[in-house]
């Protein structure tokens, strides 16, 4: 049942309420320069085919440009320290932040080459990753199949998964706590002033027209349709992602690092059991509500990978799978992110190609600087800005999954 909102004006409407709405609703209400009222309107709050529903909540620092880096090691930062981050409300339970780490393994000198020059950005940053010899890498972890390896890179310092969910709960609580309305309805349409340079209200699937200061599209795989309300174009569609659970009849006697595989496909240890995951073989874009799977991908491609780079899981037993959307970028798969060059109120949060949830800290932060002063006052976050959809110019980022 869709719900009305309290009032007809608000200084900012987030479009979206997962994680990403969530996440500047927060910041937007924790930041000391900002003192407006926030509407978040969420058309569905069950969540149950969002793409914050079907994350496997994972933090790395292994990118190939610093400012990923970056965003990283403050979402990082920010799990270990949610407490101290939420204003140290004793309610805040800790995140649990299992860091085994990530193994790229390269198959091919071009690759190691690769490895190596985003190691040395890496550590330019400050980030643990170690470039590591084919007998390095078994050393460490004599489970792997290494026959087709030449190379790695691992870093066993803040890099692995972590609880999610909990920090989604508590940035909606505690941004409700602070006066965020969040309402189930949906935004249908935009209106824009008659110079076209602002969007000054919305209207609402309940025919509410809502006015607004700032509009935040954080819609997810559905964020191209946020934007074309506003007459705008964005390079976002939703492409299926699959996630399966496994359980191996000889499980391993250590973690198994998020291991990224040649093959496409990656893996990683999920409690007592473990989690692989990886694109289609046809991997394009798909309807918004789609979300049939391709049962035959785990027998021909997923099973068939992990078997090979790891023995010991010749026996395996399938438990759970499911199929999500990564909001894709089709420019660069990084985010887009801040106001639209000339509709100056639409401020993006999208296109995250799977790395919205950690960076979900800092884009929360750094988006409520600029509604809230104009400007970042942390990390500069402007060359994700929308100028280089306009310009055809991608965001070089190698190191994408």
């Amino acid at each position: 049942m869709t719900q009305a909102p309290a009032k007809s004006n608000y200084d900012v409407v987030i479009v979206g309420g997962a994680m990403l709405g969530a996440s500047v609703a927060w910041f937007l209400m924790d930041n000391p320069g900002f003192d407006g009222s926030v509407l978040v309107v969420e058309r569905d709050p069950s969540y149950e085919w969002a793409a914050t529903s079907h994350t496997n909540s994972c933090m790395r620092q292994q990118f190939s440009a610093a400012i990923n880096v970056q965003i990283s090691q403050f979402g990082a930062d920010y799990v270990k320290n949610f407490r101290d981050y939420m204003g140290g409300d004793p309610r805040i339970p800790p995140l649990r932040f299992h860091s085994f780490g990530y193994m790229y393994l390269a198959n091919n000198t071009d690759f190691a080459a690769t490895l190596r020059r985003n190691q040395q950005v890496q550590a330019q940053c400050g980030a643990g990753t170690q470039h590591m010899a084919t007998a390095e890498i078994a050393a460490a972890y004599p489970f792997y199949n290494l026959d087709d390896i030449i190379a790695g890179n691992h870093n066993l310092v803040d890099e692995g998964y972590f609880d999610g969910n909990t920090l989604f709960d508590w940035w909606k609580r505690m941004a409700r706590e602070r006066g965020v309305e969040f309402i189930h309805n949906t935004v249908i349409a935009m209106h824009r002033n008659a110079a076209g340079t602002q969007v000054d209200s919305v209207i609402l699937q309940s025919g509410e027209v809502v006015g607004c200061g700032t509009v935040v599209n954080a819609s997810g795989p559905r964020a191209a349709l946020t934007a074309r309300m506003a007459r705008i174009t964005l390079p976002v569609e939703p492409r299926k992602r699959y996630t399966f659970i496994f359980e191996a009849e000889t499980p391993l006697d250590q973690d198994l690092p998020l291991t990224i595989d040649p093959s496409g496909v990656h893996m990683r240890s999920d409690g007592t059991y473990y989690m692989a995951g990886c694109p289609p073989d046809d991997d394009r874009a798909v309807d918004y509500d789609d979300f049939i799977a391709d049962h035959s991908l785990w027998e021909s491609k997923v099973w068939p990978a992990i078997a090979h780079r790891i023995p010991q899981f010749a026996a395996l037993r399938l438990h759970n799978s499911w199929v999500g959307h990564y909001d894709y970028n089709t420019l660069d798969q990084n985010a887009i992110l801040g106001p639209h060059p000339e509709v100056g109120n639409f401020i993006f949060t999208n296109g995250f190609s799977g790395h919205g949830l950690q960076q979900s800290p800092a884009v929360g932060r750094g988006m409520a600087e600029w509604i809230a002063s104009g400007a970042y006052q942390s990390l500069d976050l402007t060359p994700f800005h929308y100028d280089r959809i306009n310009r055809a110019e991608p965001f070089t980022e190698r190191a994408v999954i």
